[in-house]
């Protein structure tokens, strides 16, 4: 495919994180442009009908949606990274769908006003990951020895706790052994470890200072 690839992006954002290691594993040439959301250009809002990253410039073609950019991935680049059989690849599409609801989970977490909310948060995200404990395989990956797109989702979902670990012991991931195998073999793999700049884990903790919530407090605590 001799498509000139620019992958519009957002340093802390996992979506594009999914995309970016997609795009590593099967060895495409693409442009990365990072963009400040919060003070979107304009040539971006024109591009994007959902002001979201990550948009995926196929030449003049805009591809919103990570989960629409993945699936294109698939179709036009070589290196599967989905399963060949129609029900498991369907099964891997349905965790990928799982994978979000985990990241609008840690949203909750990280903007919870107050001590009760944040718990209540906790409580969810730590039933999420019992469901993916008792799903995945982690030998070395989610569905045993081949690397897949369910892989590149969850990546950037344990990189959070890089951080979320460095500020208390929240319980979330305790005593699931499988995740703990997946999350260092996550760690390890050279795309997903390119996913995010050197600067990613300080960009974080300045993203989650400046949320004025209760995982705030507890941060500018831990570093007192």
């Amino acid at each position: 495919m001799g498509e000139c690839l620019k992958l519009v992006s957002h340093k802390l954002c996992p979506y594009v994180q999914r995309a970016v290691i997609a795009l590593t594993e099967k060895g495409a040439s693409f442009e990365r442009i990072d963009i400040d959301l919060a003070h979107k250009p304009d040539w971006f809002v024109r591009l994007s009908p959902l002001g979201k990253t990550p948009v995926l410039l196929v030449g003049d073609t805009a591809v919103f949606e990570s989960a629409v950019i993945l699936e294109y991935l698939e179709e036009t680049r070589d290196k599967p990274l989905h399963p060949a059989d129609a029900l498991r690849r369907a099964e891997h599409r349905a965790w990928i769908e799982f994978g979000s609801a985990v990241l609008n989970d840690i949203a909750g977490l990280y903007a919870a006003p107050d001590e009760a909310v944040f718990k209540a948060k906790a409580a969810q995200l730590e039933a999420r990951f019992a469901r993916l404990e008792a799903r995945s395989m982690a030998a070395p990956w989610f569905d045993g020895a081949g690397f897949s797109l369910v892989d590149a989702v969850f990546g950037p979902v344990f990189r959070y706790f890089d951080v979320f670990d460095t500020i208390g012991d929240f319980g979330i991931l305790a005593g699931k052994p499988k995740l703990a195998r997946w999350r260092e073999a996550l760690a390890a793999r050279s795309s997903v470890r390119s996913a995010v700049g050197a600067d990613y884990p300080a960009l974080l903790r300045d993203f989650l200072e400046r949320r004025g919530s209760y995982l705030s407090r507890l941060q500018a605590r831990a570093a007192a």
